[in-house]
């Protein structure tokens, strides 16, 4: 990935890569849900997971620690909707065990990483020093 430099750099985020990896396989899972959920469940689930990387990168561009973390628990917030709404398929059986076997362990990734940014986040609100584990 090429080097981003001022409202680019969200793209060198970790959280923001994977949220956008994570896009990517909810995109893919959402075509397989029938025609009468594509304006409700379907429409839920693409608004949720667009939300993740897009509250990540709006955050990191407002230039404030405070302002970041607050966007930050924004994207938490609509991974913890979609991970609800993906529990939902499959409990109506729109969506089978394996169809959600790369779902998981990518949405866990970026929980983490959000997590650990909005960690991050606080400590250097308080005074102390970065963690480090966000870097590129």
């Amino acid at each position: 990935m090429a080097e981003c430099e001022g409202s680019e750099a969200y793209r060198n985020l970790k959280a923001w890569q994977e949220a956008m990896r994570l896009a990517e396989i909810v995109y893919a899972l959402a075509k397989k849900l029938p025609d009468e959920e594509r304006f409700g469940m379907v429409g839920q689930m693409r608004r949720a997971v667009v939300s993740i990387p897009s509250n990540t990168a709006e955050g990191s561009g407002r230039g404030s620690p405070m302002d970041f973390g607050r966007f930050l628990r924004n994207a938490r917030g609509s991974l913890m909707e979609l991970e609800t709404l993906v529990l939902l398929s499959e409990r109506f059986r729109y969506l089978s065990r394996e169809d959600v076997i790369d779902y998981w362990p990518q949405s866990r990734l970026v929980g983490r990483l959000l997590n650990g940014l909005i960690r991050d986040l606080k400590r250097r609100l308080r005074g102390g020093p970065p963690n480090g584990a966000e870097e590129g």
